[in-house]
């Protein structure tokens, strides 16, 4: 038992710093996924707080992966493990079972999980936890009562730093299809003879002397039994799933959606500026004085220098005029502006498709720094 106790140990410890590390490196992006649970359990008054509740959960985590290698305060952090581990089984298996949220989010963008092998992943966890939990008693800690609070405080502290670092900046290590060097039209590309989602449509009749509703095929519904059977309902749906490009939602039209440019951005051979706000009612307003500068000097050199949203003709109107601003917008799905870059405004580079580089609205360069860094001093 004690060996099973101390591998119990080893694994769940490992796998909660992991996993809170791997959310701390974008707690923006984990709280984007509990604003989706919000919505799928009718809390959405939550969402204002769905960022500090990130940054605690990303916290919490890593402190109790930290005391369970340890062996520190077993008492508390058994009972800690057992009800995280309860609320995030039932949470899975809730998502898992009616569809509402396809990625747990359990490993941010590094590891994508489907809802069941999140809910079989946390079953596993809930197994090694069990065991920890009924050896709590007989787990000593291997440093003196300082030492424990110590570690504890100072991981308490760092990963709090860490989490709050990469909000105000990006990201360290970007996992997201739209990372630094990665070709964009490849990322949205499908191979050929790649599998596609495949649909079957059902049809539901319901027997008319028992009331009872069955579900046929398009092989086997009773269309001759008139007598028996009357038609109650048609269901398409998903019976296997297909090839998803890492990139399946952008797409750059005008703003009355008339006209796609997409293809014209990412096959421009020069730099291109992308201005990536989702939301003009949400934005940093602040950055908008250094972004026009920036602008005007990218007009000069025939530098393309566009902003993408997701706000309503009307908003973007209102903001251009209340901040002169001279380039053009263009619409873009909100949730894919989400994905490309953790800011609002945040700044990317392209070429040729390819993202060069990209800014967080703390971190926008001068066009002095672009200019000696990608046109030679130009």
């Amino acid at each position: 038992m004690r060996i099973l106790t101390l591998l119990s140990r080893i694994l769940v410890g490992v796998l909660f710093i992991i996993s809170g590390m791997i959310k701390a490196n974008d707690p923006v992006g984990f709280s984007i996924k509990l604003q989706e649970y919000f919505t799928v359990f009718g809390t959405e008054w939550l969402n204002s707080f769905a960022l500090p509740l990130a940054v605690f959960i990303c916290v919490f985590e890593v402190v109790l992966g930290v005391a369970t290698l340890t062996g520190s305060k077993m008492k508390l952090v058994s009972w800690s493990l057992l009800l995280m581990i309860i609320f995030f089984t039932f949470l899975t298996f809730y998502s898992a079972y009616f569809n509402k949220v396809t990625d747990c989010g359990c490993f941010g963008d590094a590891v994508k999980l489907t809802p069941w092998q999140s809910f079989i992943k946390d079953l596993i966890l809930l197994f090694f936890i069990l065991i920890i939990f009924i050896s709590r008693n007989r787990i000593q800690s291997s440093l003196s009562p300082i030492g424990d609070w110590t570690v504890l405080g100072v991981s308490t502290v760092l990963v709090t730093w860490f989490s709050i670092h990469c909000i105000n900046h990006l990201p360290v290590i970007d996992f997201r299809p739209y990372a630094i060097g990665k070709n964009l039209p490849e990322q949205m590309a499908i191979p050929p003879g790649a599998p596609q989602d495949k649909f079957e449509t059902f049809l539901y009749y319901r027997n008319m002397k028992t009331g009872e509703v069955k579900e046929f095929t398009l092989e086997n519904y009773p269309w001759e039994d008139t007598l028996t059977w009357t038609w109650d309902t048609t269901v398409t749906k998903l019976v296997s799933e297909g090839y998803h490009p890492p990139i399946h939602d952008f797409k750059i039209t005008s703003l009355d959606g008339s006209t796609d440019v997409t293809e014209d951005v990412l096959s421009n051979p020069e730099f291109n500026f992308l201005v990536v706000a989702y939301d003009l009612t949400k934005t940093h307003k602040e950055s908008q004085d250094h972004l026009n500068k920036f602008a005007d000097e990218c007009a000069k050199r025939n530098i393309n220098f566009i902003a993408l949203t997701a706000s309503p003709y009307k908003v973007v109107d209102d903001y251009r005029h209340e901040f002169n601003i001279m380039y053009e917008f263009y619409n873009t799905d909100e949730t894919a502006l989400k994905t490309m870059i953790r800011s609002n405004p945040g700044l990317i580079l392209l070429k040729k498709g390819v993202v060069i580089d990209m800014w967080h609205y703390n971190d926008f360069p001068e066009f002095g720094e672009f200019k000696q860094n990608y046109l030679n001093g130009r």
